[in-house]
């Protein structure tokens, strides 16, 4: 701890990265400034039973919440967060997988990088406008959003603009800053609920609703939740690759041993958000079902009662929604495996790698060149992929039964989708900042 302590202070003595870890302070502080703007024509009262648990969107309302930083039940500036970006990340990085002319463009350089993040940005704010009127016709729905036509485009349009402030903040860090800024950003929205958690589980500490006991297993499982997390996203299969020698001139190149590392999770966070995108659909569909239009169309068309699709769509959401039964919260693990291996298939490529390795004379050891190599990683992938893939369906899950195991309901952060992409992005920045430090010839925090 006192190595970690000194590495630190030895990062904050360099002037040109204590401005940078300075510059992304202050991002956060313009961050958290605009997630306190309030928006007009909304019902918070009617708004916090829409996310309540009892509410058609649960656990799953606080998960999004803790991704905006609290600014979705605020109904703020913010509201939106920088999901849109994050989905149209997502939507581009299949396109590539599935489009030759996108994957050729990407493969054009810095230039072609930069063409596809332009166009994200295009799509973000066309997912970001279609996001913000889907969301207030919900809240107009569920009787949370009173305000007139004139507040609901209004309050799209600010939506919209406070999702584009996002991604010129995220720009600005990444450029100015250290870490990756849209990850910093999530992680900011998230740790900006932690006081407020203290806060609520202080008080129900000291109106003994909770005991120490109930504390103490609290902070045992955070703690322990973390080291796994860390465990998990560090863990790293490494295959050897021997080089052979190749002369050129009067010099030789080659003759050395290297290795390939794969990640046992290499698909990060992004299962669990397709997960949970799959997740709200019967959430959004019951909603969809309250629209005075469909239930006419449902009566008088399909001559279905109201009392028959009132049981349906509970059924549905019973049988669906994580946390509501085993077999929802099956249902849900299910679907983090799945999206898992979709997600590594996509993103990572054995045959291109196999391609490159026998470009550039490199083989493993005991595995013949070409297409052996290539079914090698694709067996091997497939293996550690599984222990990734158990480790966030587990992940998943935690958020909706911790609070049942120990008794403590007003500390979201435990368990979950949030505290991994808090340890994982907390990881990222330190590497960054010891690759600083070790530029300089200082020891860094994971020397």
């Amino acid at each position: 701890m006192k190595e970690r302590l000194a590495a630190l202070a030895q990062a904050l003595k360099l002037p040109d990265v204590r401005k940078r870890i300075l510059y992304v302070f202050m991002m956060f502080a313009v961050y958290v400034a605009c997630a306190h703007v309030p928006l007009p024509g909304i019902d918070h009262k009617a708004l916090a039973d829409f996310f309540g648990k009892g509410g058609p969107l649960g656990g799953l309302g606080d998960l999004m919440n803790a991704f905006s930083g609290g600014s979705l039940k605020r109904f703020s500036l913010l509201a939106l967060g920088i999901m849109p970006y994050i989905n149209a990340s997502i939507i581009f990085q299949l396109l590539v997988m599935a489009i030759p002319s996108l994957e050729a463009l990407q493969k054009e350089g810095e230039w072609g990088r930069r063409k596809i993040t332009k166009w994200t940005k295009y799509l973000t704010v066309a997912l970001a406008l279609l996001q913000g009127a889907g969301m207030i016709t919900m809240f107009r729905q569920a009787n949370a959003f009173p305000g007139g036509t004139r507040d609901m485009v209004f309050s799209v349009l600010m939506m919209t603009a406070g999702t584009a402030f996002l991604m010129f903040i995220g720009d600005k860090i990444t450029e100015n800053g250290i870490g990756q800024g849209v990850s910093l950003i999530i992680f900011a929205g998230i740790m900006t609920s932690m006081p407020t958690d203290l806060v609520r589980t202080a008080a129900i500490w000291r109106a003994g609703q909770i005991t120490i006991a109930n504390l103490l297993l609290l902070a045992a499982i955070f703690l322990g939740t973390i080291y796994v997390i860390v465990l998990f996203q560090q863990a790293q299969r490494k295959i050897p690759v021997q080089y052979a020698k190749r002369i050129r001139g009067n010099r030789t190149y080659g003759g050395h041993t290297s290795y390939l590392p794969l990640k046992v999770n290499q698909a990060g966070v992004i299962p669990i958000i397709f997960a949970i995108a799959v997740a709200m659909f019967p959430g959004t569909l019951a909603q969809v079902f309250q629209i005075q239009s469909v239930k006419d169309f449902l009566t008088n068309v399909l001559h279905l009662s109201q009392d028959t699709v009132g049981g349906a769509v509970s059924t549905l959401l019973q049988w669906t929604q994580p946390g509501q039964s085993v077999a929802a919260s099956l249902f849900y693990f299910a679907l983090v495996v799945i999206f898992t291996y979709f997600y590594t298939a996509v993103t990572f490529n054995p045959e291109q790698i196999a391609e490159n390795l026998q470009k550039s004379g490199g083989t493993i050891p005991g595995v013949r060149p070409g297409a052996k190599t290539r079914d090698y990683l694709d067996r091997i992938l497939y293996r550690i992929t599984l222990a990734g893939a158990v480790f966030l369906g587990c992940i998943a899950l935690m958020q909706y039964y911790v609070g049942s195991i120990t008794g403590v309901t007003t500390f979201n952060l435990v368990g979950g989708t949030s505290l991994l992409i808090v340890v994982g992005v907390a990881l990222d920045t330190m590497q960054q900042i010891e690759a600083q430090l070790l530029m300089r010839h200082y020891r860094g925090f994971l020397s």
